[in-house]
């Protein structure tokens, strides 16, 4: 006969279990698959700034593309207003201090936080941690900056439909070509469908676990 403890046990393994996998943030604009025409609507991006984001897309990181627009004379304030609609999300397990701090009011607290508690799983853990400090309505607006990778091997057609630009096509590519083993057999199997850039951004956005 089970004892209290041990049925305590087994339904919070079930409930771990069928938590759901940690999508991308949503409600900011994706600066590599915005269009050139919601591109150019944003605060600040002139017509020639815009073309070297479209040619040098993807980016890597936020660090990444803040290089060049601050190559462009664009200040600190210019930048921070384009983020406010724009971003290139950061991975909460891997982001660095300095794409954290591009986050707009994150600052060096959310810098810490954000460290601190990796490895992140779901919103529920990110929600229930950040709010601590901050209140639900900025960690709700936090969230837009930020991603926990998708678990190639269980993310849901939801988990994977939250990847910008992945669609329903990447939803039955990912799903058909487990169990995933390795980011060699991901290049391989998805650049079937896609350029190697568009790989190398999809890869950012999951994990293989």
């Amino acid at each position: 006969m089970r004892t209290p403890q041990l049925v305590t046990i087994g339904l919070l393994l079930v409930a771990l279990a069928a938590a759901p996998t940690a999508q991308v943030g949503t409600g900011l604009l994706d600066l590599n698959t915005v269009s050139e025409k919601d591109l150019l609507a944003l605060p600040h991006m002139t017509p020639a700034i815009a073309k070297q984001v479209l040619d040098r897309r993807p980016f890597a990181s936020i660090t990444e593309l803040h290089a060049l627009l601050t190559a462009q004379k664009l200040t600190p304030e210019q930048t921070t207003e384009l983020y406010r609609k724009a971003f290139v999300h950061v991975n909460l397990n891997t982001a660095t201090r300095d794409e954290i701090l591009l986050i707009p009011g994150a600052g060096t607290r959310m810098a810490r936080e954000f460290a601190e508690y990796r490895p992140w799983r779901t919103w529920g853990q990110f929600d229930k941690e950040i709010s601590k400090y901050v209140g639900q309505q900025e960690t709700d607006r936090l969230k837009m900056y930020v991603f926990i990778p998708v678990n190639l091997n269980r993310a849901t057609d939801e988990d994977i439909l939250s990847i910008p630009g992945a669609g329903q096509r990447m939803v039955r590519e990912f799903k058909e070509y487990r169990p995933w083993k390795t980011q060699a057999q991901f290049e391989k199997e998805i650049g079937k469908y896609v350029g190697a850039k568009d790989v190398a951004r999809l890869w950012r956005y999951v994990v293989i676990e």
